[in-house]
């Protein structure tokens, strides 16, 4: 699937930009290996990728943070969502999903277009603890990384500041940060993962949205 973007803004990679990005991640892989691809947010729902299998996984030395303005997936220019980015220190619990070889580089080809197009990530190799069957193994798998010299880096916002973006009505092409939020939060809950901090997020943003006033017409 190809995503286009509705419009041109600030901070926006060209194409050959986006192309790059992609050849200086990849020439970090060897070509006939299969590929270790770790995702902490919409990858673990909705990965668009093919895998041959995947693994509650977790890397060190970053965690998940709704960190990062949407203005096309979640929101508008005028009216951005927010996302979450992997962002510098402690720990992040995600998925990892092991790419074929034979398939892999075509499958992130069409993944760049999706998450490359903003400039928000830093594709790098992390090293990731996988948790298969029973038993731990430690794999090399490239993650997008956020940037803190994004045009769209949110820094360390407040839950008061994150709760107003989930309750001022943003909704962008792929739907509201709040939907962002709480399929983020299934699916952990899915692969018997947590994320305390996200789970009190959801909590407060569905009390908040059934306090506010019911719209007539």
């Amino acid at each position: 699937m190809t995503h286009k973007v509705p419009y041109e803004f600030p901070g926006r990679l060209t194409a050959e930009q986006q192309a790059a990005s992609f050849v200086q991640a990849l020439a970090h892989w060897d070509g006939n290996s299969p590929l270790w691809l770790f995702g902490y947010g919409s990858l673990i729902w909705n990965p668009e990728v093919t895998f041959d299998r995947r693994h509650p996984a977790r890397v060190h030395g970053f965690h998940r943070q709704l960190c990062l303005w949407s203005r096309v997936n979640r929101g508008t220019l005028d009216c951005p969502g927010l996302v979450a980015g992997l962002d510098r220190g402690g720990s992040c619990a995600g998925v990892a999903y092991c790419l074929p070889a034979a398939t892999a580089r075509a499958e992130l080809e069409t993944l760049w277009e999706r998450e490359m197009f903003m400039g928000s990530y830093e594709p790098r190799w992390l090293r990731c603890r996988l948790d298969a069957g029973g038993g731990h193994r430690r794999v090399s798998a490239l993650a997008f990384v956020v940037r803190r010299d994004a045009a769209n880096y949110a820094g360390k916002l407040s839950e008061s500041e994150i709760l107003e973006v989930f309750t001022r009505g943003s909704c962008g092409r792929f739907g509201t940060s709040l939907e962002y939020l709480l399929n983020t939060v299934r699916a952990l809950h899915e692969h018997g993962l947590r994320d305390p901090h996200l789970e009190r997020l959801a909590r407060h943003a569905e009390a908040k949205m059934q306090r506010l006033p019911k719209m007539t017409t």
